[in-house]
């Protein structure tokens, strides 16, 4: 997807782009998988970094959509976002290798391809997302997000790893998946 469509693409609410992104493909420097996994985040929802403003840490959040916001969770890992429309953002949970497999092991120490990226850490470990991937525009500085062919069978259930607003049905997956962070 070129980054005008990637634009028009993710400038809607995030609920709506989360299960969109469900097939999708993810490269970082030609990297990656399919993306089996995602949550979203609206600027009104409690557990959102955009729900307090704009702050030197959330502000990819508060620019345009199809940019990168990435964070450090509890200080230990980053975790990958898509910008969408108006403060809101997916963060993207997991992903099934595809492409580049052996760097992800070798970024990863595992060979246990179901546990190379299946949960926000592990997937930026092994994609090698870091700060310097935050504001990104999706489509330039390595970072590829190509739409999905088929769209697969999707289930959704409530967000895990948050404590405000943690009922809130908004994670999404592809059924059966074995390359999710947790079942649903």
């Amino acid at each position: 997807m070129n980054h005008p469509d990637l634009i028009r693409f993710c400038d809607r609410p995030a609920v709506q782009v989360a299960p969109d992104l469900l097939g999708a493909a993810l490269l970082v420097g030609g990297v990656g998988g399919i993306i089996v996994e995602a949550e979203a985040y609206e600027p009104d929802d409690p557990a959102s970094h955009s729900f307090g403003g704009p702050t030197a840490r959330n502000a990819a959040m508060f620019g345009p959509p199809a940019h990168a916001y990435v964070y450090r969770s509890y200080g230990i890992h980053w975790c990958f976002n898509i910008v969408c429309r108006g403060a809101s953002a997916v963060l993207v949970r997991a992903l099934e290798p595809k492409w580049g497999i052996e760097r992800m092991v070798e970024r990863r120490g595992t060979s246990e391809i179901s546990a190379l990226a299946a949960g926000p850490g592990r997937l930026t470990q092994a994609l090698a997302i870091d700060k310097s991937h935050d504001a990104r525009p999706l489509g330039a500085g390595g970072i590829e997000l190509r739409p999905t062919v088929i769209r697969p069978v999707i289930v959704c259930g409530v967000r895990i790893g948050i404590t405000k607003a943690a009922d809130r049905p908004w994670r999404y997956g592809i059924a059966g998946s074995p390359f999710v962070s947790r079942r649903f």
